[in-house]
Protein backbone atom coordinates (compact mmCIF):
# COMPACT_ATOMS: atom_id res chain seq x y z
CA UNK A 1 0.00 0.00 0.00
CA UNK A 2 1.51 3.38 -0.75
CA UNK A 3 2.80 5.67 1.93
CA UNK A 4 0.77 8.79 0.77
CA UNK A 5 2.34 10.85 3.51
CA UNK A 6 5.99 9.40 2.99
CA UNK A 7 6.72 13.12 1.10
CA UNK A 8 6.58 14.33 4.83
CA UNK A 9 9.65 13.85 7.03
CA UNK A 10 9.99 11.14 9.78
CA UNK A 11 11.24 13.34 12.18
CA UNK A 12 8.35 14.49 14.55
CA UNK A 13 9.24 18.17 17.49
CA UNK A 14 8.09 19.96 20.30
CA UNK A 15 7.24 23.40 19.65
CA UNK A 16 10.55 24.31 21.96
CA UNK A 17 12.35 22.03 19.53
CA UNK A 18 12.09 23.34 16.75
CA UNK A 19 12.73 27.00 17.82
CA UNK A 20 16.03 25.80 19.07
CA UNK A 21 16.30 24.70 15.53
CA UNK A 22 15.07 27.75 14.09
CA UNK A 23 17.62 29.53 16.37
CA UNK A 24 20.32 27.18 15.26
CA UNK A 25 19.96 28.61 11.53
CA UNK A 26 19.91 32.29 12.91
CA UNK A 27 23.07 31.21 14.81
CA UNK A 28 24.33 29.73 11.30
CA UNK A 29 24.28 32.89 9.24
CA UNK A 30 20.42 32.81 7.99
CA UNK A 31 18.69 36.07 8.85
CA UNK A 32 15.61 35.77 10.98
CA UNK A 33 13.88 37.74 8.43
CA UNK A 34 15.14 35.94 5.65
CA UNK A 35 13.14 32.96 7.29
CA UNK A 36 10.13 34.33 7.88
CA UNK A 37 10.05 35.52 3.94
CA UNK A 38 11.20 31.87 2.95
CA UNK A 39 8.30 30.59 5.04
CA UNK A 40 6.02 33.36 3.61
CA UNK A 41 7.19 32.03 -0.11
CA UNK A 42 6.36 28.52 1.01
CA UNK A 43 2.95 29.37 2.29
CA UNK A 44 1.97 31.34 -0.47
CA UNK A 45 2.83 28.72 -3.07
CA UNK A 46 1.21 26.01 -1.13
CA UNK A 47 -1.99 28.41 -1.22
CA UNK A 48 -1.91 28.80 -5.09
CA UNK A 49 -1.46 25.28 -5.75
CA UNK A 50 -4.39 24.46 -3.52
CA UNK A 51 -7.24 27.29 -4.74
CA UNK A 52 -5.56 27.68 -8.49
CA UNK A 53 -8.73 29.47 -8.89
CA UNK A 54 -8.28 31.85 -5.99
CA UNK A 55 -7.70 35.48 -6.61
CA UNK A 56 -8.35 37.09 -2.76
CA UNK A 57 -6.70 36.53 0.48
CA UNK A 58 -7.85 37.71 4.07
CA UNK A 59 -5.19 37.48 6.09
CA UNK A 60 -6.02 37.81 9.81
CA UNK A 61 -2.50 38.21 11.89
CA UNK A 62 -1.47 38.45 14.95
CA UNK A 63 1.92 39.83 16.97
CA UNK A 64 4.54 37.58 16.97
CA UNK A 65 6.12 36.24 14.24
CA UNK A 66 3.66 33.95 13.11
CA UNK A 67 1.88 37.34 12.38
CA UNK A 68 4.74 38.29 10.08
CA UNK A 69 4.54 35.32 7.75
CA UNK A 70 1.03 36.51 7.36
CA UNK A 71 1.87 40.00 6.33
CA UNK A 72 4.64 38.85 4.17
CA UNK A 73 2.12 36.41 2.09
CA UNK A 74 -0.30 39.67 2.05
CA UNK A 75 2.54 41.94 0.19
CA UNK A 76 2.92 38.66 -1.87
CA UNK A 77 -0.45 38.73 -2.98
CA UNK A 78 -0.76 42.22 -3.42
CA UNK A 79 2.41 42.37 -6.18
CA UNK A 80 0.34 39.32 -7.61
CA UNK A 81 -2.94 41.41 -8.58
CA UNK A 82 -5.06 39.85 -5.47
CA UNK A 83 -7.41 41.36 -4.16
CA UNK A 84 -5.75 41.54 -0.38
CA UNK A 85 -6.66 42.79 3.16
CA UNK A 86 -4.84 42.34 6.21
CA UNK A 87 -7.37 42.35 9.68
CA UNK A 88 -4.66 42.98 12.65
CA UNK A 89 -6.13 41.02 15.58
CA UNK A 90 -3.11 41.84 17.21
CA UNK A 91 -2.04 45.94 17.45
CA UNK A 92 0.14 46.13 14.72
CA UNK A 93 2.09 49.09 16.79
CA UNK A 94 2.88 46.38 19.36
CA UNK A 95 4.77 44.05 16.61
CA UNK A 96 8.46 43.52 16.97
CA UNK A 97 11.68 42.74 15.23
CA UNK A 98 11.05 40.88 12.50
CA UNK A 99 7.31 40.92 12.29
CA UNK A 100 7.26 44.46 12.68
CA UNK A 101 9.57 45.08 9.50
CA UNK A 102 6.83 42.17 7.36
CA UNK A 103 4.56 44.32 8.65
CA UNK A 104 6.43 47.43 7.63
CA UNK A 105 7.30 45.56 4.17
CA UNK A 106 3.23 44.55 3.33
CA UNK A 107 2.08 48.66 4.16
CA UNK A 108 4.69 49.49 1.40
CA UNK A 109 3.27 46.97 -1.08
CA UNK A 110 -0.22 48.91 -0.96
CA UNK A 111 -2.11 46.21 1.44
CA UNK A 112 -5.10 47.20 3.28
CA UNK A 113 -4.18 46.84 7.37
CA UNK A 114 -7.65 47.09 9.31
CA UNK A 115 -8.21 46.63 12.95
CA UNK A 116 -10.28 43.56 13.76
CA UNK A 117 -13.84 43.59 13.84
CA UNK A 118 -16.43 41.61 14.39
CA UNK A 119 -18.45 43.01 11.51
CA UNK A 120 -14.98 42.48 9.27
CA UNK A 121 -15.35 40.76 6.02
CA UNK A 122 -13.97 37.42 5.82
CA UNK A 123 -13.50 36.50 2.23
CA UNK A 124 -11.50 35.00 -0.41
CA UNK A 125 -8.87 32.69 1.02
CA UNK A 126 -8.45 33.03 4.74
CA UNK A 127 -5.16 32.90 6.38
CA UNK A 128 -4.62 32.12 9.94
CA UNK A 129 -1.57 34.09 11.17
CA UNK A 130 -2.81 34.27 14.59
CA UNK A 131 -0.99 32.97 17.20
CA UNK A 132 1.53 30.24 16.02
CA UNK A 133 3.02 27.57 18.05
CA UNK A 134 4.19 29.35 21.10
CA UNK A 135 0.13 29.39 22.88
CA UNK A 136 -0.04 27.85 26.09
CA UNK A 137 -3.08 28.61 27.95
CA UNK A 138 -6.44 29.33 26.60
CA UNK A 139 -6.71 31.33 23.70
CA UNK A 140 -7.89 34.68 24.84
CA UNK A 141 -10.08 37.66 23.23
CA UNK A 142 -10.04 39.27 20.29
CA UNK A 143 -8.23 36.18 19.71
CA UNK A 144 -10.71 33.50 20.57
CA UNK A 145 -14.03 35.73 18.90
CA UNK A 146 -11.37 35.77 15.72
CA UNK A 147 -11.27 32.25 15.53
CA UNK A 148 -14.87 31.35 16.23
CA UNK A 149 -16.16 33.93 13.55
CA UNK A 150 -13.42 32.23 10.47
CA UNK A 151 -14.62 28.75 11.43
CA UNK A 152 -18.01 30.18 10.92
CA UNK A 153 -17.64 31.62 7.71
CA UNK A 154 -17.33 28.91 5.09
CA UNK A 155 -14.39 30.15 3.40
CA UNK A 156 -11.30 27.75 2.66
CA UNK A 157 -8.52 28.27 5.00
CA UNK A 158 -4.86 27.87 5.30
CA UNK A 159 -3.22 28.17 8.43
CA UNK A 160 0.90 29.25 8.83
CA UNK A 161 2.59 26.83 10.62
CA UNK A 162 0.07 25.53 12.52
CA UNK A 163 -3.98 26.38 13.48
CA UNK A 164 -4.23 28.88 16.00
CA UNK A 165 -5.20 27.68 18.93
CA UNK A 166 -4.02 24.05 18.90
CA UNK A 167 -1.26 22.75 21.29
CA UNK A 168 1.77 22.12 19.28
CA UNK A 169 2.83 19.41 21.52
CA UNK A 170 -0.26 17.54 22.48
CA UNK A 171 -2.65 18.60 19.71
CA UNK A 172 -5.22 19.52 22.38
CA UNK A 173 -7.60 22.64 21.61
CA UNK A 174 -6.73 24.98 23.77
CA UNK A 175 -10.24 26.35 24.56
CA UNK A 176 -11.02 26.63 20.32
CA UNK A 177 -8.90 26.49 17.45
CA UNK A 178 -8.77 26.76 14.11
CA UNK A 179 -10.45 24.29 11.52
CA UNK A 180 -7.94 24.94 9.05
CA UNK A 181 -8.59 23.13 4.91
CA UNK A 182 -4.33 23.79 4.38
CA UNK A 183 -1.60 23.68 7.14
CA UNK A 184 1.92 24.52 5.86
CA UNK A 185 4.29 24.22 8.31
CA UNK A 186 8.08 25.16 9.04
CA UNK A 187 11.53 23.65 9.62
CA UNK A 188 10.36 20.57 11.92
CA UNK A 189 7.12 18.83 11.73
CA UNK A 190 5.22 19.43 15.03
CA UNK A 191 3.83 17.14 17.14
CA UNK A 192 0.63 18.45 17.91
CA UNK A 193 -0.11 18.46 14.21
CA UNK A 194 -0.72 14.35 14.29
CA UNK A 195 -1.76 13.85 17.98
CA UNK A 196 -5.72 14.16 18.94
CA UNK A 197 -7.30 16.66 17.33
CA UNK A 198 -4.97 18.18 15.30
CA UNK A 199 -5.51 15.94 12.27
CA UNK A 200 -9.48 17.79 12.44
CA UNK A 201 -8.01 20.84 12.52
CA UNK A 202 -4.85 21.21 10.16
CA UNK A 203 -6.77 19.86 7.20
CA UNK A 204 -4.07 18.77 4.17
CA UNK A 205 -0.40 18.94 5.79
CA UNK A 206 2.48 21.19 3.81
CA UNK A 207 5.75 20.92 4.86
CA UNK A 208 8.85 23.33 3.74
CA UNK A 209 11.90 23.53 5.30
CA UNK A 210 13.31 26.58 4.52
CA UNK A 211 16.37 25.77 3.02
CA UNK A 212 17.58 24.62 6.21
CA UNK A 213 20.58 22.73 6.10
CA UNK A 214 20.09 19.08 6.44
CA UNK A 215 23.25 18.71 9.01
CA UNK A 216 22.15 21.38 11.55
CA UNK A 217 18.35 19.89 11.72
CA UNK A 218 20.34 16.85 12.16
CA UNK A 219 21.59 17.68 15.43
CA UNK A 220 18.28 17.76 17.12
CA UNK A 221 17.13 14.72 18.75
CA UNK A 222 12.98 14.57 17.71
CA UNK A 223 10.37 14.04 20.08
CA UNK A 224 9.03 11.32 18.56
CA UNK A 225 9.37 9.59 14.34
CA UNK A 226 6.58 8.57 12.40
CA UNK A 227 5.72 5.31 11.15
CA UNK A 228 6.25 5.11 7.58
CA UNK A 229 6.23 1.70 5.04
CA UNK A 230 9.28 2.56 3.64
CA UNK A 231 10.83 2.88 7.32
CA UNK A 232 9.67 -0.49 8.76
CA UNK A 233 11.33 -3.54 10.45
CA UNK A 234 10.33 -6.78 8.52
CA UNK A 235 9.57 -10.00 8.24
CA UNK A 236 12.20 -12.44 6.63
CA UNK A 237 11.36 -14.66 3.88
CA UNK A 238 10.05 -18.06 4.69
CA UNK A 239 12.29 -21.27 3.13
CA UNK A 240 10.98 -23.63 1.42
CA UNK A 241 10.71 -26.57 3.53
CA UNK A 242 9.36 -23.96 6.71
CA UNK A 243 7.17 -25.73 9.05
CA UNK A 244 4.58 -24.74 11.33
CA UNK A 245 7.02 -25.18 14.14
CA UNK A 246 9.53 -22.55 12.82
CA UNK A 247 7.07 -19.25 13.02
CA UNK A 248 6.09 -19.55 16.27
CA UNK A 249 3.09 -21.02 19.02
CA UNK A 250 0.87 -18.44 20.71
CA UNK A 251 -1.48 -18.75 23.22
CA UNK A 252 -4.35 -16.70 23.96
CA UNK A 253 -5.83 -16.76 27.12
CA UNK A 254 -9.43 -14.97 27.38
CA UNK A 255 -13.30 -14.75 26.63
CA UNK A 256 -14.88 -15.18 29.63
CA UNK A 257 -18.84 -15.20 30.14
CA UNK A 258 -20.50 -13.16 27.23
CA UNK A 259 -16.88 -12.20 25.60
CA UNK A 260 -15.82 -15.52 23.69
CA UNK A 261 -15.36 -13.43 20.42
CA UNK A 262 -12.79 -11.15 21.64
CA UNK A 263 -10.66 -13.87 21.96
CA UNK A 264 -11.39 -15.81 19.09
CA UNK A 265 -10.97 -12.60 17.69
CA UNK A 266 -7.19 -12.61 18.75
CA UNK A 267 -6.79 -15.99 18.38
CA UNK A 268 -7.87 -15.99 14.48
CA UNK A 269 -5.90 -12.89 13.62
CA UNK A 270 -2.75 -14.41 15.24
CA UNK A 271 -3.55 -17.49 12.64
CA UNK A 272 -3.92 -14.90 10.01
CA UNK A 273 -1.08 -13.12 10.56
CA UNK A 274 1.44 -15.89 10.22
CA UNK A 275 2.36 -17.63 13.38
CA UNK A 276 2.55 -20.99 12.96
CA UNK A 277 0.55 -22.64 16.04
CA UNK A 278 -2.01 -20.70 17.76
CA UNK A 279 -3.92 -22.39 20.99
CA UNK A 280 -7.28 -20.47 22.75
CA UNK A 281 -7.99 -20.98 26.57
CA UNK A 282 -11.17 -19.57 27.19
CA UNK A 283 -14.65 -20.79 28.77
CA UNK A 284 -15.34 -24.79 27.97
CA UNK A 285 -18.69 -23.46 26.99
CA UNK A 286 -17.38 -22.00 24.08
CA UNK A 287 -14.61 -24.26 22.83
CA UNK A 288 -17.68 -26.19 19.90
CA UNK A 289 -18.28 -22.97 18.60
CA UNK A 290 -14.96 -21.88 18.03
CA UNK A 291 -13.75 -25.07 16.78
CA UNK A 292 -16.99 -24.72 13.99
CA UNK A 293 -16.02 -21.30 13.18
CA UNK A 294 -11.78 -21.48 13.61
CA UNK A 295 -11.18 -25.06 13.81
CA UNK A 296 -7.08 -23.98 12.84
CA UNK A 297 -7.16 -23.13 16.61
CA UNK A 298 -6.37 -25.43 19.58
CA UNK A 299 -9.27 -24.49 21.64
CA UNK A 300 -9.51 -25.66 25.30
CA UNK A 301 -11.64 -25.02 27.99
CA UNK A 302 -10.14 -24.08 31.31
CA UNK A 303 -11.19 -23.49 34.52
CA UNK A 304 -8.47 -22.78 37.13
CA UNK A 305 -4.73 -22.03 37.00
CA UNK A 306 -4.09 -25.56 37.11
CA UNK A 307 -4.99 -26.17 34.04
CA UNK A 308 -3.55 -23.74 31.85
CA UNK A 309 0.25 -24.10 32.82
CA UNK A 310 0.77 -27.21 30.74
CA UNK A 311 -0.93 -24.97 27.97
CA UNK A 312 1.73 -21.35 28.40
CA UNK A 313 4.76 -23.94 28.90
CA UNK A 314 4.49 -25.31 25.35
CA UNK A 315 3.65 -21.82 23.99
CA UNK A 316 6.56 -19.14 22.67
CA UNK A 317 4.49 -16.02 23.12
CA UNK A 318 1.46 -15.42 25.51
CA UNK A 319 -1.16 -12.87 24.12
CA UNK A 320 -3.72 -12.47 27.58
CA UNK A 321 -6.53 -10.64 28.17
CA UNK A 322 -8.73 -10.13 25.38
CA UNK A 323 -12.56 -10.39 26.68
CA UNK A 324 -11.17 -12.26 30.00
CA UNK A 325 -12.95 -10.18 32.54
CA UNK A 326 -12.04 -9.42 35.72
CA UNK A 327 -13.46 -11.51 37.83
CA UNK A 328 -12.06 -14.83 39.91
CA UNK A 329 -11.69 -16.68 37.31
CA UNK A 330 -9.45 -14.08 34.97
CA UNK A 331 -7.33 -13.49 38.15
CA UNK A 332 -7.00 -17.30 38.68
CA UNK A 333 -5.85 -18.01 35.05
CA UNK A 334 -3.79 -14.79 34.59
CA UNK A 335 -1.97 -15.23 38.12
CA UNK A 336 1.05 -16.65 37.40
CA UNK A 337 1.48 -16.41 33.71
CA UNK A 338 3.25 -13.21 34.30
CA UNK A 339 6.27 -14.66 36.14
CA UNK A 340 6.89 -16.55 33.08
CA UNK A 341 9.71 -15.74 30.62
CA UNK A 342 8.48 -15.81 27.53
CA UNK A 343 6.97 -12.64 25.51
CA UNK A 344 3.54 -11.43 26.19
CA UNK A 345 1.26 -9.20 24.83
CA UNK A 346 -0.93 -7.30 27.77
CA UNK A 347 -4.75 -6.26 26.51
CA UNK A 348 -7.87 -5.17 28.03
CA UNK A 349 -8.88 -6.61 31.32
CA UNK A 350 -5.51 -8.16 31.45
CA UNK A 351 -4.79 -3.84 32.17
CA UNK A 352 -7.25 -3.32 34.31
CA UNK A 353 -6.85 -6.22 36.95
CA UNK A 354 -3.10 -4.76 36.96
CA UNK A 355 -3.90 -1.39 37.22
CA UNK A 356 -6.33 -2.87 40.68
CA UNK A 357 -3.55 -4.48 42.31
CA UNK A 358 -4.59 -7.56 41.27
CA UNK A 359 -1.59 -9.24 39.26
CA UNK A 360 1.84 -8.97 39.29
CA UNK A 361 3.78 -7.36 36.17
CA UNK A 362 6.40 -9.48 34.06
CA UNK A 363 9.69 -8.75 35.03
CA UNK A 364 10.21 -7.60 31.22
CA UNK A 365 9.78 -8.82 27.69
CA UNK A 366 6.34 -7.72 27.65
CA UNK A 367 4.24 -5.53 25.62
CA UNK A 368 0.70 -3.41 26.63
CA UNK A 369 -2.21 -2.37 24.26
CA UNK A 370 -3.95 -0.21 26.71
CA UNK A 371 -6.78 2.55 25.36
CA UNK A 372 -6.75 5.74 26.75
CA UNK A 373 -9.08 4.73 29.84
CA UNK A 374 -7.07 1.96 30.30
CA UNK A 375 -3.81 4.00 30.23
CA UNK A 376 -5.31 6.31 33.06
CA UNK A 377 -6.18 3.70 35.92
CA UNK A 378 -2.60 2.24 35.09
CA UNK A 379 -0.88 5.89 35.80
CA UNK A 380 -3.66 6.31 38.35
CA UNK A 381 -4.99 9.24 36.48
CA UNK A 382 -7.85 10.68 34.24
CA UNK A 383 -8.52 9.40 31.28
CA UNK A 384 -8.73 13.21 30.27
CA UNK A 385 -5.53 14.10 31.43
CA UNK A 386 -4.23 11.00 29.59
CA UNK A 387 -5.68 12.70 26.04
CA UNK A 388 -4.17 16.32 27.56
CA UNK A 389 -0.43 15.08 26.49
CA UNK A 390 -1.08 11.47 24.70
CA UNK A 391 2.89 11.26 24.13
CA UNK A 392 3.87 11.86 27.52
CA UNK A 393 1.55 9.80 28.84
CA UNK A 394 2.73 6.74 27.00
CA UNK A 395 6.14 7.51 27.61
CA UNK A 396 5.68 8.06 31.44
CA UNK A 397 3.62 4.37 31.36
CA UNK A 398 6.21 2.77 29.58
CA UNK A 399 8.74 3.69 32.22
CA UNK A 400 6.58 3.25 35.55
CA UNK A 401 5.79 -0.64 33.64
CA UNK A 402 9.16 -1.04 32.41
CA UNK A 403 7.39 -2.40 29.35
CA UNK A 404 6.79 -1.59 25.26
CA UNK A 405 3.56 0.32 25.30
CA UNK A 406 1.15 0.73 22.19
CA UNK A 407 -1.70 4.16 23.49
CA UNK A 408 -4.43 3.26 21.08
CA UNK A 409 -6.08 6.05 19.44
CA UNK A 410 -5.70 8.74 16.81
CA UNK A 411 -2.29 9.08 15.94
CA UNK A 412 -1.30 5.62 18.09
CA UNK A 413 2.20 5.71 19.96
CA UNK A 414 4.50 3.06 20.25
CA UNK A 415 6.99 4.17 23.94
CA UNK A 416 9.80 2.45 24.75
CA UNK A 417 11.21 2.01 28.26
CA UNK A 418 14.23 3.88 27.09
CA UNK A 419 11.89 7.15 25.98
CA UNK A 420 11.76 6.29 22.36
CA UNK A 421 8.72 7.33 20.83
CA UNK A 422 7.10 6.39 17.93
CA UNK A 423 3.65 7.62 16.21
CA UNK A 424 1.36 6.26 13.73
CA UNK A 425 -0.58 8.77 11.17
CA UNK A 426 -2.55 6.06 9.85
CA UNK A 427 -6.32 4.70 10.12
CA UNK A 428 -9.59 6.07 9.56
CA UNK A 429 -12.53 7.04 12.13
CA UNK A 430 -14.52 3.70 10.34
CA UNK A 431 -12.22 2.06 12.86
CA UNK A 432 -14.17 3.45 15.75
CA UNK A 433 -16.01 -0.12 16.85
CA UNK A 434 -15.88 -3.08 18.64
CA UNK A 435 -13.09 -5.94 18.61
CA UNK A 436 -10.86 -4.04 16.58
CA UNK A 437 -7.70 -4.07 19.88
CA UNK A 438 -8.69 -7.84 19.84
CA UNK A 439 -7.27 -8.06 16.14
CA UNK A 440 -4.21 -5.80 16.73
CA UNK A 441 -3.12 -8.15 20.40
CA UNK A 442 -3.50 -11.19 18.21
CA UNK A 443 -1.72 -9.27 15.11
CA UNK A 444 1.40 -8.22 17.63
CA UNK A 445 1.63 -11.85 18.89
CA UNK A 446 2.00 -13.45 15.51
CA UNK A 447 5.15 -10.99 14.88
CA UNK A 448 6.22 -11.64 17.97
CA UNK A 449 6.34 -15.53 17.29
CA UNK A 450 7.95 -15.03 14.15
CA UNK A 451 10.99 -13.28 15.67
CA UNK A 452 10.37 -9.39 15.50
CA UNK A 453 11.77 -8.02 18.80
CA UNK A 454 9.51 -5.98 21.07
CA UNK A 455 9.88 -2.56 19.23
CA UNK A 456 9.73 -3.86 16.15
CA UNK A 457 6.65 -5.81 16.39
CA UNK A 458 4.88 -2.86 17.76
CA UNK A 459 5.32 -0.63 15.32
CA UNK A 460 5.45 -2.99 12.13
CA UNK A 461 1.91 -4.36 14.21
CA UNK A 462 0.40 -0.99 14.95
CA UNK A 463 1.12 0.21 10.74
CA UNK A 464 -0.18 -2.51 9.46
CA UNK A 465 -3.29 -2.69 11.81
CA UNK A 466 -4.04 1.02 11.03
CA UNK A 467 -3.08 0.75 7.32
CA UNK A 468 -5.55 -2.11 7.04
CA UNK A 469 -7.95 -0.10 8.52
CA UNK A 470 -7.01 2.51 6.55
CA UNK A 471 -8.14 0.51 3.25
CA UNK A 472 -11.02 -1.00 4.06
CA UNK A 473 -12.61 2.62 5.88
CA UNK A 474 -12.84 4.06 2.33
CA UNK A 475 -16.32 2.13 1.92
CA UNK A 476 -17.47 3.65 4.82
CA UNK A 477 -19.00 3.16 8.06
CA UNK A 478 -19.67 -0.15 9.38
CA UNK A 479 -16.19 -1.77 9.46
CA UNK A 480 -16.31 -5.11 11.96
CA UNK A 481 -13.45 -6.13 13.46
CA UNK A 482 -12.97 -9.77 11.77
CA UNK A 483 -12.99 -7.41 8.09
CA UNK A 484 -9.36 -6.38 8.77
CA UNK A 485 -7.53 -10.06 8.85
CA UNK A 486 -7.47 -10.54 5.16
CA UNK A 487 -6.45 -6.67 4.36
CA UNK A 488 -3.82 -7.43 7.25
CA UNK A 489 -2.43 -10.05 5.78
CA UNK A 490 -2.32 -8.97 2.29
CA UNK A 491 -0.52 -5.99 3.67
CA UNK A 492 1.66 -8.11 5.48
CA UNK A 493 2.93 -9.96 2.24
CA UNK A 494 3.06 -6.54 0.56
CA UNK A 495 5.36 -5.53 3.10
CA UNK A 496 7.33 -8.72 3.44
CA UNK A 497 7.12 -11.21 0.97
CA UNK A 498 6.54 -14.78 2.73
CA UNK A 499 9.25 -15.99 -0.91
CA UNK A 500 11.68 -13.78 -2.23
Amino acid sequence: MPDVQDCLPTALYRAAQVRELDARLIAAGTPGFELMQRAARAAWRALRRHWPQADEVTVLAGRGNNAGDGYLLAALAQRAGWRVRVLAVGDPAQLGGDAALACAEARAAGVAILPWSECAPLTGVLVDALLGTGLSGAVREPYAQAIRLLNASGQPVLAVDIPSGLCADTGRVLGVAVRAELTVTFIGLKLGLFCLDGPDHCGALAFADLQADPRLLATGVPAAQRLTGAGLPALAPRPRNGHKGLFGHVLVVGGDSGFGGAALLAAESCLRSGAGLVSLATRGEYVAALLARRPEVMARGVRSANEIQDLAAAADVLVLGPGIGQGAWARSLLSGLGALDKPQVWDADALNLLAAGQLTAPAGNWLVTPHPGEAARLLGTTTAAVQADRPAAALALARQLNALVVLKGLGSLVATPSGELYLCDRGHPAMAGAGLGDVLAGLLGALLAQGLTMTAAAQLGVWLHACAGERLGRAGRGLVAADLMTSIRDLLEEHSPCLK
